[in-house]
């Protein structure tokens, strides 16, 4: 089997060590790798580092660079170039536990061989602490979709995920206008319309947040791309909810809500599926509109303040 690791990087050269160190580690796994890193623009030393890597040939390494895109656009360029039977998305500050590959070796055939219906594995996340990132799956080889087990069977966290190969290279994600992100739960569903994943409760990806990282600044980045989030929650909308709690309904509604606005589509409350869905987010609508301009002028000052400690 050979696995082929995917890593958009943005001005992220002093962590890239510890992700390959982790590859190097993996590499007497009965697995071949190949690292394949787009470089999204940087302006530290992300070149020089990727280009020493590759001279030691430890491991089979392609550093790409683009004009920064952003993360999403990185990965869709880097997926054309991945020749393994299994693709996995390693962020520059993720990187491999110990024996991470033996494990993905060991369910290969859950993946590759025995159901053409399966398009990853999904398996869990460590922080530093050693802490799962959320919880774990009911049981081992657990099958089911990402939208089930995250709005219907209350999984929690971020997971790894391992994708067939040929299934994955069908699909990209979907960025908006001049958006630069878009949440990976979008791709992820659309391949849930006619494929499982399958889940397993081994840890093989450690992950360490960046203070310039998406998820530390996850208020930002809903500002930022609007569109694409909108489009996600729409596209929500548009699935059978059976099964799915109030709660969870209420997070989809209210969310629909926040990016309609955010993006000013005034078409919002048309554009929305099933007699249901479009009362309850009619009578949220003036709350929600009047929590998202309270939101808007909360990071506006929040902006203002980093500003004004950043000039002193």
């Amino acid at each position: 089997m050979k696995i082929s690791v995917l890593t958009p990087t943005y001005n992220r050269g002093n962590n890239l060590n510890r992700l390959y160190t982790s590859l190097i580690v993996n590499n007497n796994s009965d697995v071949e790798i190949e690292w394949l890193v787009m470089d999204d623009g940087s302006k530290d030393n992300t070149k020089s580092i990727m280009t020493n890597f590759v001279k030691q040939k430890i491991i089979d390494i392609k550093y790409y660079y683009q004009e920064n895109q952003g993360k999403m656009a990185a990965l869709n360029n880097l997926v054309d170039y991945a020749t393994g039977d299994v693709i996995i998305e390693c962020d520059s500050d993720d990187y491999f536990t110990v024996g991470a590959f033996d494990i993905i070796d060991k369910y290969k055939d859950k993946l590759l061989n025995n159901d053409e219906q399966i398009y990853a594995l999904v398996f869990l996340k460590y922080d530093q602490n050693g802490d799962n990132m959320g919880n774990s799956f009911p049981d081992d080889l657990y099958r089911s979709d990402m939208f089930s087990l995250y709005f219907r069977e209350g999984i929690t966290g971020e997971k790894a995920l391992v994708f067939n190969s040929k299934i994955r290279k069908k699909y990209r994600y979907k960025l908006e206008a001049d958006e630069k992100f878009v949440t990976e739960s979008r791709m992820y569903h659309e391949m849930d319309l006619d494929y499982d994943v399958i889940c397993i409760n081994k840890p093989i990806m450690i992950c360490e947040y960046q203070k310039d990282g998406y998820s530390k600044n996850i208020l930002k980045v809903f500002f930022e791309n609007p569109l694409g989030y909108y489009e996600y929650f729409k596209e929500i909308l548009e699935i059978d909810l059976k099964g799915v709690s109030l709660k969870k309904k209420l997070y989809i509604y209210k969310h629909y809500i926040l990016f309609a606005n955010l993006a000013q589509r005034k078409d919002a409350i048309r554009n929305v599926t099933g007699f249901i869905n479009k009362l309850i987010i009619t009578l949220l609508w003036i709350p929600g509109r009047i929590k998202t301009k309270i939101l808007i002028k909360n990071v506006e000052k929040m902006t203002i303040n980093n500003e004004k400690t950043i000039d002193k």
